[in-house]
Parts: structure tokens; sequence; C-alpha cells
């Protein structure tokens, strides 16, 4: 799958070192995302765990005090679980390929199809589909959970 992606984007893939520290939130999913070597943000998302492409609905805020932050958050809503991966990102035209590697889970590969304005979700999802095709994913191989539910199911806090 590496050797497709690198065939289809023009640079190389960047690679990224990301530790995710999720939070109990009553709605949707909450992570303290620090990349090594490039920054640290606040990422609130909801999207609906399916096994298909699905829309994402997301607000990123990018954070100076990681440390502190991590710490306020957990003081008031309790940390969930941490994700630790390591990132392959190939950019193949509006589609961000991730190919990671979880600790504790594995190898994955995930897309995320980044809308122009005039397109819709039914776009996002037939190149999703197309990409999928191309990389050699079967439909069945589609997983409906995050990498957090995998690893720390809910449980309350």
């Amino acid at each position: 799958m590496r050797r497709i992606a690198e065939a289809l984007t023009a640079a190389p893939l960047e690679l990224l070192e990301q530790t995710d520290t999720f939070f109990h939130v009553p709605r949707g999913r909450l992570k303290l995302r620090q990349i090594r070597g490039v920054g640290s943000e606040l990422i609130a998302y909801e999207r609906p765990d399916a096994p298909e492409p699905t829309l994402s609905d997301y607000t990123v805020c990018p954070c100076a005090s990681p440390a502190l932050l991590g710490e306020a958050l957990a003081r008031c809503l309790g940390t969930r679980g941490v994700v630790t991966k390591r990132r392959e990102l190939a950019l193949i035209g509006q589609t961000r390929v991730h190919l990671d590697r979880v600790e504790g889970l594995g190898a994955f590969v995930e897309l995320e199809v980044v809308l122009e304005a005039e397109q819709t979700p039914d776009d996002g999802i037939r190149i999703a589909h197309e990409l999928l095709d191309t990389l050699g994913v079967p439909t069945e191989a589609l997983i409906d959970l995050a990498y957090i539910d995998l690893l720390a199911p809910l449980v309350p806090p």
C-alpha cells in the first residue's frame, strides 16, 4: 500500500509521530494531539461510527502549552485513553492518506477527503471509494470505530 501511495503522489511521504490523549466528553470525541517536532492541537470532532466513508465535523485549535492544557482537561473531564501512532502522510489529490502504525493495534490506512466548497458529502464518499479501490482495500476491511474505541472501549469517567 505504501508503494501505491508513493506512486500516486508527487511528494515524498511525511512522517508524523503522534500522541493523541482522549478525554471523556458527553458528545463526540475530544483529543489533544501532540506531534513530535511539529506542535500540538486540540481537536473536537463528531462522526458517525459506521463501516463506510462518513462525514466528520471537526474543530482544530492550535495549542502552545499542551502539558498544561492536558492537565486541565484531565482534571475536569477525565482521561479516556491515549493513542500513540507513527503516521506516514501522502497527499493524493484532495485526499490525505494516512498509513498508520498504532501502538497496541497494528497497521491501518485512513483516508481523509478534504471537500472543496462546491462539493457535497456524496462527492467525498465517491472519491474515498475510488481511492480505496485504487489502494486495493476491500469494503469488508473497513472498520466502524476510532482507534481509541478499539483500544479503550467507552467507560464512564
